[in-house]
Formats: structure tokens, sequence, C-alpha cells
């Protein structure tokens, strides 16, 4: 026999509103806690050290990668845009008194730069030493081939050689620790720290291959972006009218 008794409808209503909230709670509580790592690589779900090994692994095994931003060492700092692979690399390098172009092929190096870059540095124009005018005035805006055993090679070099510069680049210093998350360029990523960050960052994919893909550099090292993992690029000899070969040692030039 249903009952019409008001205060037993009343006990009812109440009755299925807390079954209501209680089953709009376990909802929400399960949104809440589904996995951040759905459609991922599954590289967020590893420690940090795990996360460093993968990394250092998938940037070893591409063939090209593209890096930009700056560098900064006892030198100086250094604005890069550079393209390398292991055959060689070509882009561009800014540092505070000019902006030059690298392209190696192999172990040849070709150096382009503009007249200033050529000059000796001086308070005064008009005193520059005349070998800085006579070489600006035959290597600007050449790609000029530079010796092997120049003082120059081996620094300029470095900015061309993938393997060293991504080893020193990604190396983090301290115990290694997860960071958070986050999207760089519209790739999740996930972070891992050398100590609380003043050993260094980096940035790891957690899409397709778990590539670096920004990193941070302890101390104030500086911040680079690594993109265009395994994309061929082309890398050709200059010109033969626009190379220069300078034979010895090249000039002292203000960069």
């Amino acid at each position: 026999m249903t009952s019409y008794d008001p205060a037993v409808r009343a006990r009812r209503r109440t009755a299925l509103a807390v079954v209501l909230c209680a089953g709009l709670t376990a909802a929400l509580t399960a949104c809440a806690e589904e996995d951040p790592d759905k459609g991922t690589n599954g590289v967020g779900k590893l420690t940090a050290a795990q996360i460093d090994k993968k990394a250092r692994a998938a940037a070893d095994a591409s063939d090209a990668v593209r890096l930009t931003g700056k560098l900064v060492s006892k030198g100086g700092t250094y604005s890069l845009d550079m393209q390398l692979s292991a055959e060689g690399g070509t882009g561009s390098v800014t540092s505070k008194q000019s902006t030059f172009a690298l392209l190696r092929i192999g172990d040849e190096l070709f150096l382009k730069a503009d007249a200033g870059f050529w000059n000796h540095a001086t308070d005064n124009a008009a005193e520059a030493d005349e070998e800085g005018v006579r070489a600006a005035d035959k290597l600007k805006g050449k790609y000029v081939k530079v010796p092997e055993d120049d003082p120059t090679y081996k620094q300029l070099r470095g900015f061309t050689e993938k393997k060293a510069l991504l080893d020193g680049m990604l190396a983090l210093h301290g115990k290694i620790n997860k960071g958070d998350r986050d999207t760089i360029g519209g790739i999740r990523t996930v972070q891992i720290m050398g100590g609380k960050g003043e050993g260094g960052a980096l940035d790891v994919s957690l899409k397709g291959t778990p590539y670096p893909v920004r990193v941070a550099r302890g101390g104030g090292g500086g911040t680079v972006t690594l993109a265009d993992w395994g994309v061929e690029f082309a890398l050709e000899p200059p010109p033969e009218d626009d190379t220069v070969d300078y034979g010895g040692q090249l000039p002292k030039s203000s960069g």
C-alpha cells in the first residue's frame, strides 16, 4: 500500500537527493583522477633518471636537430640559430659585437661576416688596424674557409658539432628530480631538473619520441629550444665565386 504521508514523501526526496549528490561527487572525482599520461608516450610515468636516459638516447639517435636560443659562457653570450647533423652544421651565431654565419661540411669550416666583424675593435675608427681594413675589404660578405690550424677553428667548429654541443648542453648536475608538466610550442612536456633547477632543467616531449624540447642551463647559462628532430637539411659548399681561401691564420677580428 502506497503511503501518502507528507513526512514519508519528504524523507524519500531527501534520500534521492543524497544519492544524486553522491553520484555526482563520484563522477567529478573520477574526472579529477583521470590518468594525466593518457594519450602520451608514457615517459611521464618514469623516474627522473629514466626520463633523462631516454631523452639523451633519443637525442643521440636522431640524425638532425635545430637549436635556437642563448648560450652564456666565460667567453660571452651567444645567440644561436643552428641546424646540426652528424655531417656538419649551418646557421648563424650572434655575439655582443656581431653576427656571423657558419657552415661546416665534414672538416671544412666556412665563416661569413660583414666588414665590421673583420675590422679590429678600436675606440676610434680612424685608428683601425691597417691589416683589419684590408681584411675587411677582402673578406666582407664572403664565405671564408677557416684553416684547421687557426686558433679560432676549434671554437667556431664547436657551434656546429651536434654530439659535443648536445652532450654538454643536456647534462644536468646534481641529483636529478622531476618537475612540472608544461606545453611548449604545442607539445606537452615533463620537466626534469638538476637539484631544484640550479643544476639545469630539461623539458622532454610527452608526444612520440621523448626528444628534449627545451633546456635551461644551470647557473644562468642560457636557454635553448630544440626542434626539427630528424628533419633533413641541405649541406652544400658555398659557390666558388662567393668563397675566399685566406690560406694562413685568419686576421684578428672584432668578433
